[in-house]
């Protein structure tokens, strides 16, 4: 199906809901062991992290063409980067992040990876600097980052070493999107995404080798369920952004960013319970969508 930059935004917005929506799916699990009595450590993150990937990237794997033909034209290196960077990496921190702070901070967070690849992309790709006004907007981005982790509200944890890793996680994501336009040379969107998150599913499995022998305790009925759903949110949303990563510049992409927030603290705020975003949430995630979407209109009149 051939995409339109009509039909853009709208892919966009179904991405940043199976994102969204991937926030409680995970707290879900972790109030389900809770409640069995089961602690959420490094082990048992990290295995099920692994567990979600490595299905998800089969899946896009079986539906790619010719997946096979495509990894044999493409080297290894930048292939497996793009894996450790944008699945192992990004999500050892994000889940370890949710462990310790709350799905609306982490939904507020995700935005940060436009400010990540405006200061980012310069280096790597030698794309311009931001200007005086751009650098401005993510001055007050950051600063919305500052109060929302500052007043993040009910069952926020520990919402700055949470904040911490939040951060680090998209700029993890940030890495990988770069890296994939390597990638992307030699091998299409749907095998790409499909092998990194296999590839990355694979080395979390083997990160979380001491919670094999718990296999059974750890995935009872419903958390095999949420776990499929999750790999299915890995593939779909996945697939489809990197897709649109391969039809549309990333920086016009990044202006419709700001619907991944929004739709993550409403989904969270929602389906968490305990949880309800303050009022540094609020007024924070108001500067931080007023600098994305600013910087967008911003590129737009240039």
């Amino acid at each position: 199906m051939t995409i339109t930059a009509r039909m853009c935004p709208y892919a966009v917005l179904l991405c940043a809901l199976l994102w969204g929506s991937a926030f409680p799916g995970i707290k879900a699990i972790y109030a389900e062991w809770a409640r069995l009595g089961i602690d959420p450590d490094m082990s048992n993150r990290l295995l099920l992290a692994g567990v979600r990937f490595s299905i998800g990237g089969g899946v896009l794997l079986l539906l790619a063409r010719k997946p096979l033909a495509e990894l044999k034209a493409t080297p290894w290196l930048p292939l497996l980067a793009f894996s450790a960077a944008q699945t192992y990496i990004q999500y050892v921190l994000f889940y370890t992040a949710l462990s310790v702070s709350s799905a609306v901070l982490g939904g507020l967070l995700v935005a940060s990876g436009s400010f990540w690849w405006l200061v980012l992309a310069p280096l790597i790709l030698k794309t311009p600097w931001p200007s005086r006004v751009q650098w401005s907007l993510i001055a007050v981005g950051a600063a919305g980052v500052l109060l929302a982790v500052y007043r993040p509200g009910a069952g926020s944890g520990q919402p700055l070493l949470g904040g911490g890793l939040f951060l680090c996680s998209t700029l993890s994501g940030t890495m990988g999107v770069i890296i994939l336009q390597k990638v992307l040379k030699t091998m299409g969107a749907k095998a790409a995404t499909g092998f990194g998150l296999f590839f990355g599913g694979i080395m979390l499995l083997f990160s979380g080798v001491g919670a094999w022998s718990d296999l059974a305790s750890l995935f009872p009925v419903k958390v095999i369920w949420l776990t499929l759903y999750l790999a299915f949110v890995s593939a779909v949303g996945f697939g489809l952004w990197n897709h649109l990563t391969s039809l549309f510049p990333v920086t016009l992409l990044a202006g419709y960013r700001f619907l991944v927030p929004v739709c993550a603290v409403v989904e969270s705020s929602f389906l968490v319970a305990g949880e309800s975003p303050g009022m540094g949430i609020w007024m924070g995630g108001v500067l931080v969508i007023f600098s994305i979407v600013a910087l967008q209109r911003l590129k737009t009149v240039k």
